[in-house]
């Protein structure tokens, strides 16, 4: 069970990093990545999976669906307003690629270095608690629609990345993002109804 604290803000960057020093052995469970996660917010813990999946990561087959699944956890527990984050243990069991990831990781460095000095704290009332539960309800919904993207990875990412500015104006505390996430979502459901005819 990880404990999180929302109040704490922290860099994207810095999570990247806790994440990719996990990834020393050939395989990594996903209950350790939770835990290095867990010890910064719930936000944190959103955001590191929901990044991944930005990547090629989203390709490999079943992905999205743990994904999902992750997610549903994640921001269920957030809207409740929990404290601790829990994660059944079939789950934590869960294995993942070393390589995988660290590919996604490097993957993701340079655009965060140019996007984190964007990030401040900005329309705070949007990204905390309650101005922020239309975002994490949003979240909600594309978790369950994942698994009937599982083979369109392109549309996962795209949700992936609306998740991410919304995990991010959380942790950073920037309403900003928050909105720019409100204007993914449009996009995203323009692309969904393209896809799904």
């Amino acid at each position: 069970m990880a404990k999180t604290d929302d109040n704490k803000t922290t860099q994207v960057s810095e999570l990247l990093a806790a994440i990719d020093e996990a990834t020393h052995e050939d395989e990594v469970s996903i209950g350790h990545l939770v835990e290095i996660m867990g010890e910064r917010s719930f936000a944190s813990i959103l955001l590191g999976p929901a990044l991944i999946m930005v990547t090629p990561f989203s390709g490999i087959p079943g992905s999205p669906t743990i994904f999902a699944t992750i997610v549903v956890l994640i921001v269920g527990q957030m809207l409740m307003g929990r404290s601790h984050f829990w994660l059944p243990e079939f789950v934590r069991r869960r294995r993942l690629s070393s390589r995988r990831i660290a590919q996604a990781i490097g993957f993701l460095r340079r655009p965060v270095r140019y996007v984190e000095p964007l990030l401040r704290e900005r329309l705070t009332f949007l990204a905390v608690r309650p101005g922020n539960y239309p975002a994490l309800v949003i979240c909600l919904l594309i978790a369950f629609i994942g698994p009937v993207m599982e083979f369109m990875p392109f549309l996962i990412s795209l949700a992936a990345l609306v998740i991410s500015f919304f995990a991010i104006a959380i942790l950073v505390r920037d309403g900003l993002v928050i909105i720019v996430g409100y204007l993914g979502v449009i996009l995203w459901v323009l692309f969904l109804r393209t896809f799904l005819g």
